[in-house]
């Protein structure tokens, strides 16, 4: 006969029962019967579900520095600077604060609060509020793991340059030769885009002739992942502790680099440059989209990060104050990364249009236009003011201009390891200024990685029999597999590679995936529930705001940002940008066929996941009560919204479920 026990617990709106009650391990089969209250009027009465032994942080500032490394990553420091720089200077702060409060912050809360009130990973949470919504999870898992792969590859390149930092000189200050003479290759190009095209990568022509793989390369992202892999093996146990450098570690180095930049010769004339607010630009909506894309990605939104974190936290945890707190922290790190950037940008275009002047002044004095060499600026810009413009062509005089210095703008890679290394070679003492920026690249990025990994990793235990497995088994197994995939990126063609990922791998699907929760949560799970639930963690009741970006403002910058997406996807063919060592210069490449074939595989494997368990588990081809995780199916209590499509569900498998 089977056993019965009987349990008075007060109701809170998501007690799990089991589903599968047949392994008790006494030989007995049951079910569990939870008479509840109906009351849900005082904070205290808060009950959380989930796992009881859950891992938790050891303390708030771990998991607000763990939160911290996630969210400030390399974004942060190159790709918001030259947002502002092309999108209106100072003026593009006011789309990028907007965006960051109808879109980025209420979107946190959400992430964040769902993950501390189910004590679960993303694919828990979503099978808890309906296994209809399963696929989101699972997208979400498979989205994270193609930004693993090529994130830590970023990684990988960081090592190798710093690994060259300790060398004097620098091995990007100068040109290699061939005896006397400069390699023609670097000549034509520059010392430090040498030094990154042909030393680092080896760069192809093309991706369609990606050479051998680089040993050196090869080395640098077994590193990579052996790091990552020691630091995530034990979950927050072990990361927790790493994060305490990673997060910190980067405002030390900013704040010396901030520091020696404003002391620059030509600092102030980048930052002005660079916040003198051309305001028309407002009127573009580009302008607004890339606030908005800025927003979503510097949050991380959407891997299951945010999700995990939140699930290790206490029941009662202040995760309203949380997120403002780290929303404002991102958004002032962006601002004073950029800061520092343009600062060193300033010096560098200062150095740059020397140099010009410098070149001219010799060239006007071999044909006797300019008496000495070392003539002063008056007499140089006087001379150039008598000479009209095809005298200055045929004599093959240079434009020196410190704007239009500062406008040769440049974002990720091109940023990191072709303008700051030059900057940083004018520096005196420039390896000691290299090993601390390549060591604050590095923290940034591993603090991301351990993130983006810890969201992966929570999802996959969710999954009953993944859970059965050693933590640390289960991470080496997908260290070891990213490894093996990454050597697609240690190719000549690593970096058309990786910007390929970046483009389709990472953008569509991940805003598919927030655009779902924020339907499973304020529509399905219900926006009332989801409110009731902060203020039974907080204290805090949401008011009209979050209301308001929860159900339509947020859902509709995020289909805005979708739709776009797509639409420029298809207008603008896609390109990469392909070495050409003969100009030494960068030419624009259309993608091969099948490389455009693998890029739609991966869209839609990060997509088709949930209309596929949606579909399933709707038609009872996928049997409800998969051992996900252990009771986080059923609920007790439902909204007007889902009522009918949940008691659907639950009437076709009473019998299942008490048998």
């Amino acid at each position: 006969m089977a056993a019965t026990k009987i349990i008075d617990a007060p109701r809170n709106g998501h007690e799990m029962a089991p589903l599968n009650t047949r392994a008790r391990g006494d030989g007995t089969h049951g079910v569990t019967i939870v008479l509840t209250a109906s009351q849900r009027n005082s904070v205290s009465s808060v009950e959380i579900p989930g796992e009881p032994d859950r891992a938790a942080w050891s303390g708030k500032m771990q998991f607000f520095l763990s939160i911290i490394g996630y969210s400030v990553g390399l974004g942060n420091i190159w790709r918001f600077p030259y947002l502002c720089q092309q999108n209106g200077g100072g003026a593009f702060l006011i789309p990028f604060m907007v965006m960051l409060i109808l879109e980025g912050v209420p979107l946190f809360l959400i992430e964040l609060g769902i993950g501390q009130r189910m004590r679960l990973g993303a694919l828990g949470v979503w099978n808890t509020i309906h296994p209809w919504l399963g696929g989101i999870g699972i997208s979400s898992c498979i989205v994270t793991l193609f930004v693993a792969l090529y994130y830590n590859v970023i990684i990988t390149w960081v090592f190798f340059y710093l690994f060259n930092s300790f060398r004097y000189p620098l091995p990007w200050a100068s040109c290699p030769t061939n005896g006397t003479v400069e390699v023609e290759e670097c000549a034509r190009s520059s010392e430090t885009a040498y030094f990154w095209y042909r030393t680092t990568l080896d760069a192809a022509p093309s991706m369609d002739e990606p050479g051998g793989l680089k040993w050196w390369i090869v080395l640098c992202l077994f590193l990579s992942w052996t790091i990552v892999f020691f630091i995530v093996m034990k979950g927050i146990q072990s990361s927790g502790k790493v994060v305490y450098f990673t997060s910190l570690f980067p405002y030390i180095v900013l704040t010396i680099f901030f520091i020696r930049g404003i002391t620059l010769r030509g600092a102030s004339a980048g930052l002005i440059h660079m916040y003198t607010p051309k305001v028309e630009k407002l009127a573009d909506p580009t302008v607004w989209l890339d606030a908005a894309t800025q927003v979503f990605y510097s949050f991380g939104l959407a891997f299951g990060s945010l999700i995990a974190f939140g699930s290790y936290n206490p029941p009662k945890n202040n995760c309203v104050r949380d997120v403002l707190l780290v929303s404002v922290c991102n958004a002032i790190t962006a601002i004073y990364a950029s800061v520092v950037i343009f600062a060193i940008l300033g010096f560098k275009a200062t150095v740059n249009v020397d140099r010009c002047i410098d070149l001219n002044k010799d060239i006007l004095t071999k044909h006797g236009l300019l008496q000495f060499k070392n003539a002063t600026m008056e007499e140089y810009e006087s001379v150039l003011m008598k000479i009209d413009k095809s005298e200055l062509v045929s004599l093959e005089l240079e434009e020196c201009s410190l704007s239009k210095q500062l406008d040769n703008a440049a974002e990720g890679t091109g940023l990191a390891f072709i303008v700051i290394t030059q900057a940083i070679v004018e520096l005196p003492g420039a390896p000691f200024w290299a090993v601390l920026f390549f060591t604050m690249l590095l923290s940034l990025g591993l603090g991301s990685q351990i993130g983006i990994l810890e969201g992966m990793l929570c999802t996959l235990f969710d999954i009953d029999i993944i859970k059965r497995v050693k933590k640390q088994h289960v991470t080496g197994v997908v260290c070891l597999f990213c490894f093996s995939v990454g050597f697609i990126f240690c190719t000549g063609a690593g970096e058309y590679w990786l910007k390929m990922f970046d483009s389709f791998a990472g953008t569509i699907g991940l805003v598919v995936v927030a655009l779902m929760e924020t339907i499973a949560v304020v529509y399905v799970y219900g926006h009332e529930r989801f409110t009731e639930d902060i203020y039974q963690m907080t204290g805090y009741r949401p008011g009209l705001y979050w209301q308001l970006t929860w159900r339509y403002i947020g859902p509709v910058i995020m289909s805005a940002i979708l739709v776009s997406s797509v639409v420029f996807m298809v207008i603008r063919n896609p390109t990469y940008g392909a070495w050409n060592a003969q100009l030494g210069a960068v030419q624009q490449s259309n993608y091969p066929p099948w490389v455009m074939g693998i890029a739609l595989a991966m869209i839609l494997a990060g997509v088709l996941p949930m209309p596929i368990v949606f579909l399933m588990r709707s038609f009872q081809c996928l049997k409800v009560d998969l051992d996900i995780h252990q009771g986080s199916i059923r609920r007790n209590e439902t909204t007007a919204s889902t009522k009918e499509m949940i008691d659907n569900d639950d009437d076709e498998n009473d019998e299942d479920d008490y048998s």
